[in-house]
């Protein structure tokens, strides 16, 4: 299993970011986390309203705490709002099922963490953070409703 380095969290980030500007996006914020849940970076461009980190860090941790991008988590919320919502109370709050959280496999398939972006749409977002995930020679698993 490959681990995300620093290294490797801050270019995924730097390219979610460049993405961002191609596509003139919203200012976004980007969390990367490492397969625990931990926050490895956390960038947030100028103009990124105040919640804008959490929101990010919210579908990356949903993603890897669930094991499936937060675009499946966003369909469960919606099917099963029960489950979510006790998921969600289990979790402190901290579950944001939206898209926009992806999870990072390594060439093996093993998850190895998760990117949430959070400042545009959700679909947008989720381009973003696919993009940047694919451009690290990494496999973005974001699910499918």
């Amino acid at each position: 299993m490959t681990t995300l380095t620093l290294e490797t969290a801050v270019s995924i980030s730097n390219h979610a970011l460049a993405t961002g500007r191609d596509l003139r996006t919203a200012p976004l914020t980007i969390a990367v986390l490492d397969a625990g849940g931990h926050l490895i970076t956390l960038q947030r461009q100028d103009g990124a309203s105040m919640l804008r980190p959490q929101i990010a860090i919210g579908k990356a941790w949903g993603a890897v705490a669930l094991g499936k991008g937060s675009r499946l988590i966003a369909a469960d919320a919606q099917q099963r709002p029960a489950f979510i919502g006790a998921v969600n109370n289990l979790a402190d709050g901290n579950l944001v099922p939206a898209p926009g959280g992806v999870l990072i496999r390594d060439g093996q398939g093993q998850v190895i963490g998760a990117i949430g972006i959070s400042g545009d749409t959700s679909d947008i977002d989720e381009q973003c953070a696919v993009s940047a995930v694919e451009a690290a020679g990494l496999k973005a698993d974001a699910g499918a409703a």
